[in-house]
């Protein structure tokens, strides 16, 4: 059965972010993704342009997933209540460690000097940051420190720390309890 533009599309984005996840922007290679896709690679170029296209919309949709599961955890909750069901909502999607290291693929190449796709994740992240303090609506101090965490949970799931069993990794692992940034304020924290 042949398949429509939009579901190819679909196709080649499921894998090219398995690719990009462990490669990269520059480790990747649009000839394994097409491959696998059991395609040309000058089909996947018609599709998407330029590599660089395919890893910003695998980032993108990396960052989405996160934003819409997130908001859709939180329900109506506000403030602290939301920021517990949204980090519990993080917490779980470690398990997807396909979008957690995307997300940390697009910062890597941002900090790399790339510009344009700074410029992009730059977009992605402050669609991310705005749900969050929308949806909690607490000061911008909180909405920072839990997204520092969250980071740092990308950073393990990265470093697959569940599976070292050393007293650092599990320190690293350690969950967050309710209340831990009842201390920090905007006075506390310029």
């Amino acid at each position: 059965m042949r398949m429509t533009q939009e579901q190819r599309r679909a196709q080649i984005l499921g894998i090219a972010e398995q690719e990009f996840a462990t490669a990269g922007l520059y480790g990747a290679s649009t000839e394994t993704i097409a491959r696998r896709a059991e395609i040309t690679q000058a089909y996947v170029f018609r599709l998407f342009g330029t590599k660089k296209q395919l890893f910003l919309e695998c980032v993108d949709a990396a960052f989405e997933r996160m934003r819409i599961a997130m908001l859709a955890a939180a329900g109506g909750a506000r403030g602290v209540e939301a920021l517990t069901a949204m980090g519990q909502e993080y917490n779980d999607m470690l398990a997807d460690r396909t979008t957690l290291l995307l997300q940390l693929q697009g910062v890597a190449a941002a900090a790399a000097g790339d510009g344009e796709v700074r410029d992009a994740v730059r977009g992605s992240f402050a669609r991310l940051w705005q749900a969050v303090a929308e949806t909690a609506d607490l000061d911008p101090v909180t909405i920072k420190s839990f997204l520092a965490f969250g980071m740092l949970l990308n950073t393990n799931a990265a470093l697959d720390l569940p599976q070292v069993d050393e007293p650092w990794s599990h320190q690293v692992r350690t969950r967050i309890k309710p209340g831990l940034f009842n201390h920090i304020t905007t006075e506390t924290n310029q």
